[in-house]
């Protein structure tokens, strides 16, 4: 089963881009090279059962078992220590990623309380773009009763594309929902 938003992208994407921006080759159109999940979890120092939950629950999340990030130095006033584990991250390509980008799209954000759709402000000026979550309770994969604590993660979608125009109209074009 090839990804639903993949095929979206080849059919439907390109050919728009194409024409908005006028590549003539079909190699210069943007496409997502990545999507980056990450969960910093600050608290872990202090209790260290935190992080087995963010584990889980961004491997649920994901379908992919997470990396544990580590400190780089100590910080005395934080309480921290060089390698303490202080989050975890994803990395997601392919079909996984086009996957993991239908469902936030379609069913995670929606579920946003009060959303009105995301602020299509958050580009870095390469045409990447982050989003932080408050908290992990949106994706429905994740069984309410199981969690202890809200934890919000910063979503990063790479893309190929050159400018913050072309980041947006791609993501438009993929069915982002960005506020009017």
């Amino acid at each position: 089963m090839a990804a639903r938003l993949r095929e979206h992208y080849t059919k439907n994407v390109v050919p728009a881009l194409t024409k908005e921006f006028g590549y003539e080759n079909m190699m210069a159109v943007p496409k997502i090279e990545k999507v980056s999940i990450n969960i910093g979890l600050g608290e872990a120092t202090q209790n260290s059962k935190l992080m087995d939950g963010a584990v889980s629950e961004l491997g649920t999340i994901t379908g992919q078992k997470p990396v544990i990030t580590r400190a780089k130095k100590s910080i005395a006033a934080f309480k921290l220590r060089e390698n303490m584990p202080i989050g975890c991250m994803v990395t997601l390509r392919g079909d996984r990623m086009f996957e993991f980008l239908d469902r936030l799209m379609n069913v995670a954000l929606p579920r946003v309380r009060d959303f009105r759709g995301i602020s299509p402000k958050a580009f870095d000026g390469r045409g990447n773009y982050t989003l932080g979550l408050k908290d992990q309770l949106i994706f429905p994969e994740i069984d309410y009763n199981k969690v202890e604590k809200t934890k919000g993660m910063n979503i990063s979608i790479t893309t190929t594309a050159k400018s913050d125009a072309e980041g947006l109209a791609l993501l438009k074009q993929m069915g982002m929902p960005f506020r009017q």
